[in-house]
């Protein structure tokens, strides 16, 4: 089984939503798990496309309240570790692909970049060396699953 992380800020306006959303479906259609820190914003989005395109979520929660999670979530871990929890997400995922982003996601994308995994950014708010950038959501998805 394979694991995408998808990571983005908990709060997003609808274009990004849209966005993630179909993310979330083309991992669900890949055949992949998608792995998150399982609040809203992009990640409820993403969860949202996996879930009816009948894929399997996991969220990594910061807090210790499994209450907390988005409702498409196929499972929720609570950690109790608040951002600390970034680190899960990014170990749990073999390549990540962010949406946008804030600091948090800046996190992420440079604790995977240290981990020497891939990341693959749609509409990156920054640019890190190391990280890749993709136009569409399928083209993140084919980039994550075929490694190109």
């Amino acid at each position: 089984m394979f694991y995408i992380g998808v990571i983005g800020a908990g709060k997003c306006g609808a274009d990004l939503a849209e966005i993630a959303y179909e993310v979330g479906k083309e991992i669900a259609l890949g055949g992949a798990v998608l792995v998150c820190g399982g609040k809203g914003g992009v990640m409820e989005a993403a969860c949202r496309g996996c879930r009816e395109a009948g894929g399997v979520s996991l969220g990594i929660l910061p807090g210790e309240n499994r209450q907390e999670a988005n409702a498409y979530l196929s499972y929720a871990l609570p950690t109790g570790m608040g951002a600390m929890r970034n680190f899960l997400v990014v170990r749990c995922s073999d390549v990540l692909i962010s949406v946008s982003g804030k600091y948090g996601t800046l996190s992420e994308t440079a604790i995977a970049l240290k981990e020497g995994k891939r990341v693959i950014a749609l509409r990156p708010p920054w640019r890190c060396p190391g990280m890749e950038e993709a136009f569409s959501p399928r083209e993140a998805v084919d980039k994550a699953l075929n490694g190109n």
